[in-house]
């Protein structure tokens, strides 16, 4: 059998919460507030997918190892998919209006459209529509 998982945490370091917790916000992001506090707090994205925006020094708690600066250098990539171009690109300016910066043009293949954004403390945000139709063939 194949390793299942019930939900994804994606936990990123972040500098200042209050800040990151507004710019998310401003996108659309809810957050659940039982586990919001001045060190953390868990961003919902859907159901079964969470990221937890943690201060740098409390994520630091949590690694020995040196915390990435991501306006520097790539920890990760995030990538969420939507169902349409137009939820792409509605998400995408959201970001860009509450002080995201764009990372890259847009890119259309036909059966995919992507757009990419850094969010207030540089982490990568890959957003993509992908056609039902060309993952099934």
């Amino acid at each position: 059998m194949a390793v299942q998982s019930d939900k994804i945490f994606v936990n990123l370091p972040v500098k200042d919460l209050d800040k990151s917790i507004a710019f998310f916000t401003a996108i659309g992001f809810a957050f659940n507030p039982q586990f919001t506090d001045e060190n953390a707090t868990c961003m919902i994205i859907s159901e079964h997918i969470y990221s937890m925006l943690l201060v740098e020094k409390y994520f630091q708690t949590f690694t020995k190892k040196e915390i990435a600066d991501a306006t520097k250098t790539t920890e990760v990539l995030v990538g969420l998919s939507f169902n349409s171009r137009e939820e792409v690109d509605a998400l995408v300016d959201k970001a860009l209006a509450a002080g995201g910066t764009s990372y890259s043009e847009p890119m259309d293949h036909g059966f995919m459209y992507t757009r990419t954004f850094q969010d207030l403390d540089g982490h990568q945000w890959e957003l993509f529509w992908m056609d039902p139709n060309a993952v099934n063939q």
